[in-house]
């Protein structure tokens, strides 16, 4: 273990370095949770839809994604889009968002069949369409009740950003282990790697926290 003078020496004199890694970490974290909500959301719609078929391509994706290892699916867009001549960046992004995607649809799902079904029999003798009363009524509330465990996924996917590293892209934990390889000093740099991560989720925390307040004064 390193001393506490030594890791402090380290943490201040790699404070750049790692603002970096940090900033890129969080990209990579944001835009892929965004494009895997838009995801989440289409599947969490085929899921319950009343087509048994749209129903079945929802049911496999899901399934797919949750008997597979992310790092191999990271790895499969990798390898797999290299023809499109995409970036390591957008790779691990696309990988990411193709994994969250299954478990927020599942979110939205058990949020939008947790809402009356009177709301939506309200939408419709008000001469609403499924469709608009979905999209007024019942999302918006749903999105409420999703709320805070979407907070817990979008912090699962903060860690799991680390397995970005494997195929090259330079965030928090590429930077530790190349650092700690080159200094042979693993252990210290590791340690403030996972005090990186602790900040980062401690804040995701607090903003999550905020925004559950912010729609419950709403209510």
């Amino acid at each position: 273990m390193p001393s506490l003078p030594h890791l402090f020496e380290v943490l201040i004199s790699s404070y750049d370095q790692f603002l970096h890694a940090t900033w890129l970490t969080l990209k990579l974290t944001v835009i892929s949770i965004m494009i895997a909500m838009v995801i989440g959301l289409f599947f969490a719609l085929l899921k319950i839809s009343r087509i048994k078929g749209l129903e079945a391509i929802a049911n496999f994706y899901i399934f797919i994604v949750r008997g597979t290892p992310l790092i191999v699916q990271i790895f499969i867009f990798y390898f797999g889009l290299t023809e499109l001549n995409i970036s390591d960046f957008w790779a691990a992004t696309l990988g990411l968002a193709f994994h969250n995607g299954a478990y927020i649809a599942e979110i939205f799902r058990g949020a939008i069949q947790s809402i009356d079904k009177g709301q939506m029999e309200a939408g419709r003798s008000l001469g609403m369409s499924r469709t608009l009363t979905m999209r007024r009524i019942i999302l918006p509330q749903a999105f409420r009740r999703a709320l805070p465990p979407l907070g817990n996924q979008f912090i699962i996917g903060l860690k799991d950003s680390s397995l970005a590293a494997f195929i090259g892209v330079y965030e928090i934990f590429n930077l530790a282990t190349t650092q700690g390889s080159d200094s042979f000093d693993s252990m210290t740099w590791l340690i403030i790697c996972a005090i990186y991560y602790l900040i980062l989720v401690f804040l995701l925390t607090m903003l999550v926290s905020y925004m559950e307040k912010r729609l419950a004064v709403s209510d």
